[in-house]
């Protein structure tokens, strides 16, 4: 007898989507080392010049360690977006606050910095399809203040070297903030991808 045989539906291949535990790692290594860098080959933040150059250096660190996390989703010209709106974002926050050290001082600096490195990083998303990439330019300013905010409690005395970017205190608290955002991202990419999928 016969059997009859039912065709088995398709199976959605699978998303391709960085690991979750890949984005702090990027963070917590990026900007620590990248501020580092940054402060020991141009020097404190004090004028547009060492800004713009410290903004650069920086930026290209962390811009290379988040593509890092990111590759499957992004691709390189993420860095050159980073290290471009950081090293802008930087000139413009450090200026408006006279290189100022005080704590609002680093937060309107960092909030600053944030607007022109979320808004490029965004760019980036949108280009790739990435649902939520305005709400990446929006989260940046502030996850970028706070982090500052937290640097200047934790290694308050290293302030006063002016460093480009806030250190790892804050970044735990940026890795925290972005990585959450990423994750509802990446779920809303998951749900209109499996959409699409016939």
């Amino acid at each position: 007898m016969a059997s009859l045989s039912h065709p088995t539906p398709p199976v959605a291949a699978p998303l391709h989507r960085p690991p979750m535990w890949a984005w702090p790692l990027a963070i917590l290594v990026g900007f620590p080392i990248g501020g580092l860098i940054a402060n020991s080959v141009v020097g404190p933040v004090d004028s547009v010049g060492a800004a713009l150059a410290c903004g650069l250096l920086a930026g290209a660190v962390i811009g290379s360690a988040q593509w890092l996390a990111l590759r499957p989703l992004v691709p390189w010209i993420w860095i050159a977006a980073t290290s471009v709106g950081m090293a802008a974002g930087l000139a413009v926050g450090a200026a408006v606050v006279d290189y100022g050290i005080s704590r609002a001082d680093l937060v309107l600096m960092g909030a600053l910095t944030g607007v022109a490195v979320g808004v490029l990083q965004a760019l980036v998303l949108a280009r790739q399809r990435i649902p939520g990439a305005a709400w990446w330019a929006a989260a940046n300013p502030p996850a970028w203040a706070l982090g500052w905010l937290v640097t200047s409690y934790v290694i308050s005395s290293n302030v006063e070297e002016q460093f480009p970017n806030f250190g790892a205190g804050g970044a735990l608290l940026f890795a925290l903030l972005t990585g959450a955002l990423l994750a509802w991202m990446f779920r809303r990419m998951d749900a209109q991808r499996l959409a699409s999928t016939p």
